[in-house]
């Protein structure tokens, strides 16, 4: 394969291992405010009744912030103890709520009772004591947050880019499904002026046609005045090779065949010349080229499919520079909940894989989903003034970085590009 050198230059990340010898309780982090999560499914030790279960990560609204003073965990004026093997809250004075706070590397830690082989764990849905040595995180609840190198010398995952989710359903550009449907866009603009708008960031739903991969909700059947992916692509491409600095990324609810696909791509003039491809580039060995290296390279179109990769033995999609996102990204659940009612701003994974993963110098990016089942603009415009709150209160902590797609219906109101300036100039540590 061929390697790009100038995208290849990227700052090395030290190596996190995931089993260290430990020290001693002196580690413990300061006394403060924190999440208790676990480094194996991502969730939070949360308080119900008197019981310690797992939940969703959900700031400040789920029982979920622990103090942390001297040896113990205190929320809600109990603190986190133990009743036999069960998880439990009582009494801080108790011997019960003691516990030595054990470092490993890469920030891990874990709760050992004192004076015993045992350990919080968290094999289900119950928070446990067992011989498990169990590694959790403690998540600062405020944390303090670094700033960011100047614009060029960022590297890609200390950016946040403004995501138009199903920016092709807008109505502009053409049909996007049925007619019934068609009247509940998510989105009011086309696509060449969302790019002069700032997005950066375009998710589309791709299904299979006689005319090759077409841009529709569920089923092109019925729709009028269908549009193809190469259109939208080449829109892209163009818009790049005008502006010279920027960068966008493409991801693909992905319904087609890889060999479908790849020829929808090859009818895109100089897509080759913009393809960012971060296997060829070194990104997992050294992590995230900066804007710069991007800039210099003139490689600054990244596209990801959700296909998934056993399913693609014959003509593997990243073979022709289509990355599988779940190899380089992690994403929260997409669903704030309905179009109106109550919203759920728990942050989730999406694919199973904690939000918190990462690899030995490498990092992976964050999509951030901020949008509902149903895109009603004015449920729209409300979520998205508090954009910058949701990932600041809920999604940072629950993914323990910053943001790199901030994704939402109706971009054009309630300025969520606020939130991506926000977000620019100071990150969550790490």
């Amino acid at each position: 394969m061929r390697v790009i050198p100038a995208v290849a230059i990227a700052l090395l990340a030290s190596a996190t291992p995931v089993t260290a010898t430990p020290v001693t309780a002196q580690a413990a982090p300061p006394p403060g405010a924190y999440y208790l999560q676990s480094t194996a499914t991502g969730l939070n030790a949360a308080v119900s009744g008197t019981t310690v279960v797992q939940h969703r990560p959900k700031g400040d609204e789920d029982h979920q912030q622990w103090t942390l003073a001297g040896r113990t965990l205190q929320e809600g004026g109990r603190c986190l103890g133990r009743s036999g093997d069960q998880a439990v809250v009582l009494a801080c004075d108790s011997p019960d709520a003691q516990w030595d706070v054990l470092a490993d590397a890469g920030d891990r830690y874990r709760l050992k009772v004192p004076g015993a082989d045992r350990y919080l764990t968290a094999p289900g849905d119950q928070v446990r004591v067992g011989t498990a040595q169990d590694q959790w995180y403690l998540t600062p609840v405020s944390p303090q947050r670094v700033p960011v190198p100047a614009d060029g010398a960022r590297r890609l995952d200390q950016v946040t880019f403004l995501t138009a989710h199903n920016a092709y359903a807008n109505g502009v550009d053409g049909g996007f499904a049925p007619p019934f449907i068609n009247l509940a866009p998510n989105q009011a603009r086309g696509i060449e002026q969302q790019l002069a708008d700032g997005v950066r960031g375009f998710q589309l739903d791709i299904h299979q046609t006689s005319d090759g991969a077409i841009l529709c909700h569920n089923s092109c059947t019925l729709v009028s005045r269908p549009v193809a992916l190469w259109v939208d692509v080449q829109r892209i491409v163009d818009f790049l090779r005008r502006n010279p600095t920027e960068f966008v990324t493409v991801f693909l609810e992905d319904y087609v065949s890889s060999s479908v696909l790849r020829a929808e791509l090859a009818r895109v003039n100089g897509l080759a010349d913009v393809l960012f491809r971060p296997d060829q580039a070194g990104v997992r060995q050294n992590g995230w080229p900066t804007l710069d290296a991007l800039r210099s390279s003139g490689k600054r179109l990244l596209i990801f499919t959700d296909h998934n990769r056993a399913d693609d033995q014959a003509l593997p999609r990243d073979g022709y520079g289509v990355m599988y996102q779940q190899d380089w990204t992690v994403e929260n659940y997409w669903s704030m909940g309905s179009g109106t009612g109550t919203s759920d701003w728990s942050c989730y994974s999406r694919w199973g894989t904690p939000l918190t993963r990462t690899e030995p110098g490498f990092r992976p990016l964050f999509v951030m989903n901020h949008f509902r089942d149903v895109p009603l603009t004015g449920t729209a415009s409300t979520d998205n003034g508090k954009l910058g709150d949701r990932a600041r209160r809920f999604c940072e902590p629950a993914a323990r970085k910053t943001p790199n797609y901030l994704a939402v219906d109706h971009y054009h109101l309630g300025n969520p590009m606020a939130a991506v300036a926000t977000l620019a100039g100071e990150r969550f540590p790490g």
